[in-house]
């Protein structure tokens, strides 16, 4: 008996249905109320709960011992949950000069400006971001304008005085 082209069609494609029915594997409780995965309702903020410090705190630990990767991941995370902490920015934007991200930090110098610009911590901050770009008279400009407003400031001292021994000793 032969069976017609059209037949012939039908049956393959009704075989491949239900092959393909076969090998679903999802189950229906796996599926939310527009047909996509039930997974799409999970919730997937990126804010999750933080104690106040701990980022700012595993931050500055990671800076001090001189692991600046990881202190900018830590402090990039810190001043996204915490846009208006300035401890988050100081530590995100020294961590970025320390990596060589003189764009991240220039931005985050900015954001610090309107926070706390003029203050001597800022300065002394930008100052030695200018030092790290090798712009010693930048640099300098920052380290006195530091001073004036803090003259006991024990880091824009050493600081200044890092820059007089620049003068001194070739770079090598």
């Amino acid at each position: 008996m032969e069976m017609s082209r059209s037949k012939i069609c039908r049956v393959t494609l009704l075989t491949g249905a239900l092959m393909l029915a076969g090998c679903q594997t999802d189950a229906l409780d796996d599926v939310a109320a527009f047909g996509d995965s039930a997974k799409t309702l999970n919730d997937d903020s990126s804010v999750a709960f933080y104690k106040d410090d701990e980022l700012v705190t595993t931050g500055k630990l990671q800076f001090q011992e001189k692991n600046y990767g990881k202190s900018y991941a830590i402090y990039k995370r810190a001043v996204e949950v915490f846009p208006r902490d300035p401890a988050a920015w100081l530590g995100f934007a020294a961590s970025s000069d320390m990596v060589g991200r003189f764009d991240t930090s220039d931005r985050a110098y900015a954001q610090l400006s309107k926070m706390i610009g003029g203050t001597a911590v800022y300065y002394n901050n930008i100052g030695y971001s200018h030092l790290l770009r090798g712009d010693l008279p930048g640099a300098r400009t920052y380290f006195l304008k530091a001073y004036e407003i803090d003259p006991s400031n024990e880091t824009t001292a050493r600081n200044l005085e890092l820059m007089k021994n620049s003068v001194k000793y070739a770079q090598r």
